[in-house]
């Protein structure tokens, strides 16, 4: 086909005019790029090769402003299936992908049709009142939206923060690759994660609900010494999973935690040696009770074949949801508040802090923060509820002192200030009472 004076515009034996224009690689698929056509945006044929150049400046123009992107149809659940699952899998170790994988889900189908570079910041703002509220609708449904402000939460605070964080850093991710040329969702404020308050038992709660406990048989013993052993160490619950007898030293009274339980089930677990965080790796002392308790279950464990873990009834380690059972299980036995495992770890800082008034730096050890400022932080202060009265019995009349009979000072003579009255102000000034004041 014959060009024309104008580069990329054609003209055929008919006379009519197009144009093939090569605009670069493409940076998702790494092919070339190429545009044709006969027809200008609005559908018209192209009447002069003037006309056809017009549209291929218009069409460079548009590419240019893109950034180099000719796939507009790739869509957001395809880039999330494709890059960013795949990238933040490996990224991560195997047990935070399991537990965050359905929220990546969850994301990947609230957006799934959208295109990724239509992405606007309504879209992310919308997302992220959605994820704090509760409704059957569609966001882009402008009546729905109303109706959302109307419900109630549909997830917890702290769980919002943690999807509406994911999205965000999917888009970071679109960034790094070039798929877009900023994070729109970084307009929109991010969701706090704000303080939630982590219910407890007091030291009588944790006593009624030992005395619901029939350690006779060999199930219910294995309960007790769980429910124990976490409220008097302080340790989390993957921690606790991954004990092994190893770990325990009875005549030194000493507990190491080195280690934490990744499971998917019985067939597929591994103890992982390391903790949460690096202080968390730590060696607890033991109470004499606790020593007991736990040479009893040795014992008894024994006498079933049971020669490795210490939470197990059968040498294969319990699912966190069976330790929520039990808990629940008990708590209900004894009509005290139902908690989480978790909990058991706030009502080991309660029962130190309230009972015996303990150092937070001790605290803080155990527990196997880095800090006690961490501690502090995720720690309410309703745990330290009972911590002050003991002062205010030690300050009552600590303070000695005697009354004098009259002032020892001399003359009293400063710049507070005094009533005001007509007859003090004149006689300082020296002016007559009938004298008007000053303004």
């Amino acid at each position: 086909m014959p060009k024309t004076k104008y580069p990329c515009v054609y003209q055929d034996k008919n006379g009519r005019f197009s144009y093939l224009v090569e605009l670069g690689t493409d940076k998702i698929t790494g092919k070339r790029v190429q545009k044709k056509g006969s027809k200008d945006q609005s559908g018209k044929k192209f009447r002069t090769a003037k006309e056809a150049h017009q549209e291929v400046t218009r069409t460079r123009n548009k590419y240019l402003v893109s950034n180099g992107f000719a796939n507009y149809e790739l869509t957001f659940g395809k880039f999330m299936e494709k890059s960013y699952l795949p990238h933040y899998q490996v990224s991560v170790q195997s047990s935070t992908w399991n537990s965050r994988q359905c929220g990546l889900d969850q994301i990947k189908y609230f957006f799934a049709e959208k295109k990724l570079r239509e992405i606007t910041v309504r879209d992310c703002e919308a997302y992220r009142i959605w994820l704090l509220q509760d409704s059957q609708y569609s966001v882009r449904d402008c009546e729905a939206y109303r109706i959302w402000l109307l419900q109630d939460s549909q997830y917890s605070q702290a769980y919002c923060s943690l999807l509406y964080g994911m999205f965000r850093k999917s888009l970071d991710y679109a960034v790094t690759l070039d798929f877009l040329q900023e994070n729109i969702s970084k307009r929109t404020k991010g969701i706090p994660k704000g303080k939630a308050v982590v219910p407890y038992w007091t030291k009588e709660e944790f006593e009624k609900v030992l005395s619901k406990i029939y350690p006779a048989e060999f199930y219910e013993h294995m309960c007790f010494v769980m429910i124990w052993l976490y409220y008097m160490t302080g340790i989390r619950v993957s921690e606790g999973l991954a004990l092994n007898w190893n770990d325990v030293d009875l005549k030194r009274k000493k507990m190491r935690i080195h280690y934490t339980l990744d499971m998917k089930n019985q067939d597929d677990f591994q103890r992982k040696p390391y903790t949460k965080t690096e202080s968390g790796l730590r060696t607890i002392s033991l109470d004499d009770d606790t020593v007991a308790i736990r040479k009893e279950w040795h014992r008894v464990q024994e006498a079933h074949g049971i020669t490795q873990l210490i939470f197990s009834y059968n040498d294969l380690p319990l699912y966190r949801s069976t330790v929520q059972r039990i808990i629940e299980r008990y708590a209900a036995a004894a009509k005290v508040p139902k908690i989480q495992g978790k909990g058991l770890r706030h009502s080991h800082v309660s029962y130190l802090i309230n009972e015996f008034n303990a150092d937070i730096l001790v605290v803080s050890q155990r527990l196997g923060h880095s800090s006690p400022e961490i501690t502090l932080k995720h720690y309410d202060a309703h745990l330290w509820s009972r911590n002050d009265e003991g002062l205010a019995d030690l300050m009552t009349g600590n303070i000695k002192f005697s009354r004098p009979d009259k002032s020892n000072i001399a003359k009293f003579n400063s710049n507070q200030a005094v009533p005001f009255t007509r007859r003090n102000y004149s006689k300082k000034n020296n002016i007559t009472p009938t004298e008007p004041l000053p303004v």
